[in-house]
């Protein structure tokens, strides 16, 4: 029967596609978009050149009404006739993958024993005992396969494995502890904040050749210019005002600041005498001054023994990020320690209290 290129394509178009009047004109710009395309064709595709095929339509015609070469409409049909091929087999084209599954468990244990290799190490001791060797680039794409990616390790303090049993210990003993219970914690710690310092976190933008153009230098300073320390202490109920040290903390300074502000707020805050006072290990903490005064006071509050090597467990380190985050945010940044002291204390002060009860509600997590 012949059939003009018109009645052809519409009556393609319906048993194919199954499209209703107004709709061809969305069809055949689809299948115009498979001009030009190199991949191999979908099972959908594919059907439908056997089914123009099959419907008459010549090679050319069938060439023209789908969008594919002539070349394309042989290869499918006849692969069709004589197979019966109706699916892509495209997983089974291109070169075989030099690194199977074997491979892949070898390399695996390599990158478990020295995380720190470079790829170089890592290609040299596989190809050790190994029949096909590989390069630098099948490494780095089998490890990305796997999922490893090269990326900077984290900075954690060196802890001694007595002190590793220690924090182990203090989390046993504390893990029932619920919110209600860390609410009668009040935590204390001192920081140092510099007037000047080099922030590693700072980014320029900046052309090649503009390395050492002024605006994009960041200048430094012996001993970043001089700093303040202060002493600070809070509790989930409220936030302790700073206390500004002159010079170094010593068993001297530090005794008057826990006669002066940690005990009226101790007995003030817990009159049960139900209280937690936290101090991390420092040496002037643990002074024989320090420990006989907090002894004669063990009847109004307990004083929390502390693990060494526990800045992650105490909530007030975060405090203190909020402050640096907020001295790095002025638009005026101060330029001698007097201006330095009154920018910490003022935004010590108008810390919210959302944010430091939110702090006191994670130590269980912390803790587990």
């Amino acid at each position: 029967m012949q059939l003009s290129n018109q009645p052809i394509t519409w009556q393609l178009l319906q048993c194919i596609k199954g499209c209703g009047p107004g709709q061809d004109n969305l069809l055949n710009s689809k299948l115009n978009v498979r001009m030009g395309k190199k991949g191999d064709l979908s099972n959908f595709e594919r059907g439908m050149v056997v089914g123009a095929r099959r419907a008459g339509l010549s090679i050319s015609q069938s060439a023209q009404l789908l969008g594919f070469s002539r070349k394309t409409i042989y290869r499918v049909y006849k692969e069709w006739c004589e197979k019966g091929k109706k699916s892509s087999m495209r997983q089974s084209c291109g070169r075989k993958c030099l690194v199977d599954a074997r491979g892949q468990r070898r390399m695996g244990r390599l990158i478990q024993a020295d995380r720190r290799a470079t790829l170089t190490e890592i290609t040299t001791r596989y190809n050790r005992g190994m029949q096909q060797s590989i390069c630098e680039a099948t490494t780095r794409t089998t490890l990305r396969r796997m999922g490893y990616n090269s990326r900077r390790p984290h900075r954690v303090p060196l802890i001694s494995t007595t002190n590793r049993k220690k924090r182990l210990q203090f989390a046993q003993a504390h893990q029932n502890w619920t919110v209600e219970d860390w609410k009668n914690v009040a935590w204390s710690d001192e920081s140092r904040f510099l007037l000047r310092h080099s922030d590693g976190r700072v980014r320029i933008w900046r052309k090649p050749n503009e390395n050492m153009d002024p605006s994009c230098l960041v200048t430094t300073v012996q001993a970043g210019g001089g700093g303040v320390m202060v002493w600070g202490m809070f509790s989930w109920h409220t936030l302790r005002p700073l206390v500004p040290i002159g010079h170094r903390l010593n068993a001297t300074a530090y005794l008057s600041i826990v006669s002066d502000h940690v005990h009226p707020f101790m007995t003030t805050m817990y009159p049960s005498s139900d209280g937690y006072f936290q101090q991390d290990n420092a040496p002037c903490h643990k002074a024989r001054i320090i420990s006989n005064w907090f002894l004669e006071h063990d009847n109004e509050f307990t004083v929390l023994k502390w693990p060494p090597q526990s800045p992650d467990l105490n909530p007030i380190e975060h405090l203190w990020d909020v402050v640096e985050r907020e001295l790095r945010a002025l638009d005026v940044h101060p330029t001698n320690l007097h201006q330095l002291q009154d920018a910490i204390l003022s935004i010590w002060a108008n810390i919210s209290k959302e944010c430091f009860q939110h702090l006191v509600e994670s130590m269980p997590r912390r803790i587990k």
